[in-house]
């Protein structure tokens, strides 16, 4: 009995911990994943959709310890047209310290990235398939429009929308999401579009050097700029992925805690068993003068001891399954994709103070069924 019941506690455990192994592996993968098109920061104006960053701002934000680089950005909706479809979507203008910041130009997977102060664009393939064009296709007029700002009443729809033609020369694979949303350019394009000022831009774009403390940087820049700009961190940029991560996570943690209290009824029958079989010997216990308070600590101490150990080894066993994982890849999602895991020490606590609480718990309702008559009957 006392076997089964630790058995159940060491699979529970183990699977716990492999769970959110999984889960933290997961995590990684998606922030990995996003740094070919997002950066380490981003700023963003507190107020308002565009602001103006002169030289001398370049020069402070260049004095910032742990910026490595950063890419000045104008994003905005617009419309594609081609020859007689249109297409909502979002354009990107970035300078030449773009790439400096991100990886996209490895996600183009036709042609090439544009080329500074040009008319080019690289889009995503989703954009190419729902307009039907593809890369330095001549023989089909592409064009950006987006709405004149001001006020008054129209002469004309096309005095309405300020116009460029375009030249697409690559496009990108990231995901369905963006390869439907996406279109980059030039930042002079860009500014051209929106009839923006010389330094005028919508956000700063911010690589941070592999030893920067985040935390300090952010403190740095809003000390130097007084708070004029709203940061984000590449988590924060896909808050509502993470979000998703973190609730499925919560959600099969609670789940797999709930599969260890059930694992625990057998500690706590284990243990009554226990308590019933040395009856006679509990018996002799007392008439020796053993309080009854001392006997329950016997069983409640066996039964404590017996999880904290299975705990123990159901965590070696599911840290030898991830590192196996890692190793060998035993688990693939796709051909090319093995199964993400990542060992985390929190998870290693996490799991261990689950089991280790749940079981002092158990032990304690088990042990109290010791009573006077129990022992004297």
């Amino acid at each position: 009995m006392t076997l089964i019941a630790s058995g159940g506690v060491i699979i529970a455990s183990a699977a716990l911990f492999i769970v959110l192994s999984v889960f933290a592996g997961l995590k990684d993968y998606s922030l990995q994943f996003s740094s070919f098109v997002d950066p380490d920061l981003e700023l963003t104006p507190a107020q308002g959709k565009s602001f103006i960053f002169s030289d001398d701002d370049q020069l402070k934000l260049k004095s910032i310890q742990g910026i490595a680089s950063f890419s000045k950005i104008i994003e905005e909706r617009i419309i594609i047209k081609s020859e007689n479809k249109n297409l909502l979507a979002t354009l990107k203008g970035v300078d030449t310290n773009f790439l400096k910041v991100t990886n996209i130009d490895s996600m183009v997977t036709k042609g090439n990235w544009i080329s500074p102060e040009s008319n080019d664009v690289v889009s995503g393939w989703g954009i190419s398939n729902k307009l039907s064009f593809g890369i330095l296709d001549f023989r089909k007029a592409l064009s950006l429009y987006v709405p004149k700002p001001g006020k008054g009443q129209l002469s004309s729809i096309k005095g309405a929308y300020n116009t460029v033609y375009v030249n697409n020369v690559g496009l990108f694979d990231i995901n369905e999401e963006l390869n439907d949303e996406y279109i980059f350019s030039d930042i002079t394009l860009a500014k051209q579009l929106l009839n923006y000022k010389n330094h005028q831009i919508s956000a700063l774009e911010l690589k941070l050097n592999p030893e920067a403390d985040e935390e300090l940087v952010r403190e740095a820049i809003n000390s130097t700029f007084n708070n004029t700009f709203l940061i984000k961190n590449r988590e924060q940029l896909n808050d509502a992925l993470f979000k998703m991560l973190n609730t499925e996570n919560l959600a099969i943690y609670l789940i797999f805690t709930l599969v260890i209290v059930i694992a625990l009824f057998n500690v706590i029958g284990a243990i009554i068993m226990m308590i019933l079989d040395k009856k006679k010997s509990l018996n002799t216990l007392f008439n020796l003068g053993t309080e009854p308070k001392i006997i329950k600590s016997i069983f409640f101490w066996q039964g404590s001891l017996m999880t904290m150990v299975s705990g123990l080894i159901g965590v070696t066993i599911g840290l030898l399954v991830v590192l196996l994982q890692q190793s060998f890849n035993l688990i693939m999602l796709t051909p090319e994709l093995a199964y993400p895991v990542r060992i985390n020490i929190y998870n290693v606590f996490l799991v261990l103070a689950t089991i280790f609480a749940l079981g002092i718990v158990a032990s304690r309702i088990a042990s109290q069924r010791i009573t006077k008559k129990l022992i004297k009957s």
